[in-house]
């Protein structure tokens, strides 16, 4: 996804003067469908009805988010659960403190009239990767539930040229491509798409976009009132869903592409009813997940990872 970048190369909504307390959130990328429970909540009143000023913020680099959170650069950081682990395993100091998107987004994409109708046919190919380390592992385990080997497929780093990669008959396959992007490019670009799902072929599911936090510098119930707004956005969108895209693309000229009419449809029933619930059991399988697949030495705790902060706000 990160290559449809820059049409937001930083933006920042602030709510009015009269709001309590400040919350600096710095987004993954460029605004998208994927961040509409937080435009929604500022533009409906929830934040403001919650006492906060909340003020989004996007990253020149995509890497830096989780980094900044854990450094005090900003109160909140989105993130990915897969990233999480590793983050917390090289030490940062950061905590899941709520869920925006509950369900995986990515897949590994073929186009349509591809031969390889089960996953196991994709041996002897070529598969590209947007980002070493977590993909490679997720690709690893795909094989491995197929009964194949590390090298059954040859692997060529793409960066985040997964459609065109895929178009120009590069590569057989892309992990990493977004279900609801990339899948859309490339109809808009006069092909179909095909998706081999992590979930399904071995990979436990996961949260694909969470709230990262530094624990020791965190407001437990700034935070808690900041996911209860984002809840009541949520069910406006579940609700109201063209209106909430309707409210959410007018905010922004480059968000009224057809491209982003066609991820709103595939996002809005993805966004996390519950934020701030965890899913104890979801963190240690990934965490089970990635020390079995040798990516990392396995060992954290459900506490070294997330934070209820309904639970210990005050």
């Amino acid at each position: 996804m990160k290559h449809l970048a820059a049409t937001f190369a930083f933006a920042t909504f602030a709510l009015p003067a009269q709001a309590q307390d400040r919350l600096s959130i710095m987004l993954d990328w460029f605004v998208n469908p994927n961040h509409a429970p937080l435009v929604l909540a500022q533009e409906l009143g929830y934040f403001d009805a919650a006492g906060l000023e909340v003020e989004l913020a996007t990253p020149s680099d995509p890497n830096a988010p989780p980094r900044m959170a854990a450094a005090g650069r900003v109160d909140l950081a989105i993130s990915y659960q897969p990233q999480l682990h590793l983050s917390r395993h090289d030490d940062l100091p950061l905590r899941r403190v709520g869920t925006l998107i509950s369900t995986p987004l990515t897949c590994l994409a073929v186009l349509n009239d591809h031969p390889a109708q089960d996953f196991a046919e994709l041996a002897g190919g070529t598969i590209g990767f947007a980002v070493a380390g977590v993909q490679e592992v997720m690709l690893d385990a795909m094989l491995a539930h197929h009964g194949l080997e590390a090298d059954a497929v040859e692997r060529i780093n793409i960066g985040w040229s997964i459609s065109p990669a895929l178009m120009a008959g590069q590569v057989d396959g892309v992990i990493g491509a977004f279900r609801n992007f990339e899948m859309n490019q490339l109809q808009l670009e006069g092909t179909e798409g095909r998706c081999f799902y992590p979930e399904a072929e071995g990979v436990p599911a996961y949260d694909e976009l969470i709230y990262v936090a530094n624990p020791e510098t965190m407001e437990a119930d700034v935070i808690a009132r900041f996911l209860e707004a984002t809840a009541q956005a949520v069910n406006f969108i579940l609700n109201q869903p063209e209106q909430a895209w309707e409210i959410f693309s007018g905010t922004a000229s480059e968000l009224q592409t057809e491209l982003n009419v066609m991820a709103w449809a595939d996002t809005w029933p993805r966004f996390a009813t519950r934020p701030a619930a965890l899913d104890a059991g979801r963190y240690m399988r990934f965490e089970t997940f990635l020390a079995d697949r040798g990516a990392t030495p396995g060992g954290l705790s459900v506490d070294d990872l997330a934070i209820d902060v309904t639970a210990v706000a005050p």
